[in-house]
């Protein structure tokens, strides 16, 4: 997890290098898919009023996540998400 002080893009690509190779391409739809669900759920909260909320955050994870699995982000079902994501 990337604290504070580090940058996102730095933290990710020092993660890659320790991800095993075959991993790599689910690895880096993984940190898309988070960034993409944060950025939305920003959104929300700044423009539409919504609190925020990590389980709300973590549901819509789980749902763009089995959307992008069924158009093809075949590495990024290989890591097996469902059985990862923690219930808060």
């Amino acid at each position: 997890m990337p604290t504070r002080s580090v940058v996102f893009a730095d933290w990710w690509k020092k993660a890659k290098r320790r991800i095993q190779k075959q991993h790599r391409k689910g690895f880096n739809s993984l940190c898309i898919l988070g960034a993409w669900i944060l950025w939305k759920h920003r959104n929300s909260c700044v423009f539409d009023g919504a609190a925020p909320n990590l389980q709300v955050a973590l549901q819509a994870f789980q749902e763009e996540s089995h959307l992008w699995q069924l158009s093809g982000a075949k590495r990024l079902a290989a890591l097996h998400l469902e059985r990862e994501v923690v219930q808060v």
